[in-house]
C-alpha cells in the first residue's frame, strides 16, 4: 500500500478529518501547526494511506525541524506534550509506522519521534523508546464540592481561601494587552527558574490562529496582574499549557486560586477533563504540584525510529548551566535570545 503526504495547512481534508476523528487534539489542529510555522519555520506533514483528492480515514502529523545545532528530525509535534497518531485499523497502522521507519532511514533525519498519549503496540517495532515523562490528567466527573475536596489543604485549600480574602480578582479573555500582561510574567518567573523564555511571537501567533480556542486567565491585586494562565480548548478537554507569577505576591495564594477557578470554570462549562500536561521524572516540585490538585498520573513515553544521521540529542531545556548567565539580561535580550534559540529545541 503506498503512502502519501500532504501539507495540512493547504488541503482542506485535514480539517474535516479532525472534526470526525474522536483522537483528535488540540495539538493537531491547523492553528497550532500555522502558529508553529509562523514562529518557527517548522514544516508540517502528514503521512496517511490516503490517495490525494480522497477522504482521510487516518494521519499521522509531524513537523520538519532543520537545525545546525541540535540535528535535522521529523517530530510529532514540537512543543506539544503529546500527540496521538490517527489511526484506522490495524493493518493501515502498520503500513504508517513502516513508511516513517523509511523516512528515518532515507538519511535526511537524525531520527523521526513520535509522542503518543495512549500505548501504540506498534511503535515499538523498529522504534526505541526515547523521554518518558509523568502525564497528569484530572476528571471533572465528580461535583465541583467534591473537586475542591480532592485539592490538598494546605498547599491549595488554604491558600485559595486566602486569596479571596485578600480580594484577588479574575479575568478571562485572549486581548491582546492581556497576552502582554501574561508575557511579562512569563519572564519574571523564566527568569526565576534560570529558563530561557519562549519568544513574544510565539504568544502572538498563537492568539492570533487558535483564536477562541485560548484564554488567558490573570489574577489581579488592586487592578495590578500577578499571575496568569495560558490554556487551550478542545471539545471536553481543557488544556493547561503555561502558568507564570510575580513571586513578590506569592503570598496572596495566586497560582491556587488560578488553578482552582480553571478547574472549577472548566467543570461548570461541561468539560470532562483539565489535561495538566507533563512533567520531567525527576522534577519532584512539579509532579507533587500537580498531585496536590487530585489529577491522576500515568507514563508518557517517546518513541524514536533512528535515522542514518550521527545523533546529537542536544536537549537545550536541560541545559541550565548555559542558561543561567543569560538570567541577569534585560527582559528584550532575553526575549529576543528566545526568538533566536527556541526553534532548535521543538
Amino acid at each position: 500500500m503506498q503512502i502519501h503526504q500532504f501539507n495540512p495547512l493547504l488541503d482542506a481534508r485535514w480539517d474535516d478529518f479532525l472534526a470526525r476523528h474522536a483522537d483528535a487534539s488540540v495539538f493537531h489542529q491547523s492553528g497550532w501547526l500555522r502558529a508553529l510555522e509562523q514562529s518557527y519555520g517548522y514544516e508540517p506533514c502528514v503521512l496517511t494511506n490516503a490517495e490525494p483528492g480522497q477522504p482521510l480515514s487516518d494521519g499521522i502529523v509531524m513537523c520538519r525541524v532543520s537545525s545546525w545545532m541540535t540535528g535535522s528530525r521529523l517530530v510529532s509535534l514540537p512543543f506539544a506534550d503529546h500527540c496521538e497518531p490517527l489511526l484506522n485499523g490495524a493493518a493501515e497502522a502498520a503500513n504508517l509506522m513502516q513508511r516513517i521507519q523509511a523516512e528515518a532511514h532515507r538519511g535526511l533525519w537524525q531520527y523521526v519521534e513520535l509522542r503518543p498519549l495512549m500505548d501504540l503496540p506498534l511503535s515499538r517495532e523498529g522504534s526505541s523508546p526515547g523521554q518518558a515523562f509523568w502525564y497528569h490528567e484530572l476528571n471533572l466527573r465528580p461535583s465541583v464540592r467534591e473537586l475542591f475536596s480532592g485539592l490538598h489543604k494546605n498547599s491549595f485549600q488554604r491558600k485559595i481561601r486566602r486569596a479571596e480574602r485578600e480580594g484577588l480578582s479574575l479575568e478571562i479573555g485572549n486581548s491582546e494587552s492581556m497576552v502582554e500582561e501574561f508575557y511579562r510574567l512569563l519572564l519574571l518567573t523564566r527568569r526565576r527558574h534560570r529558563l530561557l523564555p519562549q519568544p513574544r511571537l510565539w504568544f502572538k501567533n498563537l492568539r492570533q490562529f487558535m483564536g477562541e480556542q485560548l484564554e488567558i486567565m490573570v489574577a489581579r491585586k488592586e487592578g495590578i496582574a500577578i499571575a496568569a494562565l495560558l490554556i487551550l480548548r478542545h471539545r471536553s478537554t481543557v488544556v493547561f499549557k503555561y502558568g507564570c507569577s510575580d513571586a513578590s505576591y506569592h503570598n496572596l495564594g495566586a497560582i491556587p486560586f488560578l488553578m482552582w477557578k480553571l478547574i472549577e470554570r472548566s467543570r461548570i462549562t461541561g468539560a470532562a477533563r483539565v489535561d495538566f500536561g507533563r512533567s520531567d521524572l525527576h522534577n519532584r516540585g512539579l509532579i507533587t504540584f500537580k498531585d496536590r490538585l487530585g489529577a491522576a498520573k500515568r507514563m508518557l513515553t517517546y518513541y524514536r525510529f533512528a535515522g542514518t544521521q550521527s545523533t546529537k540529542d542536544v536537549n537545550l531545556r536541560r541545559h541550565r548551566e548555559f542558561w543561567s548567565p543569560l538570567s541577569n539580561l534585560p527582559d528584550f535580550v532575553l526575549s529576543t535570545a528566545g526568538r533566536v534559540l527556541y526553534r532548535h529545541m521543538g
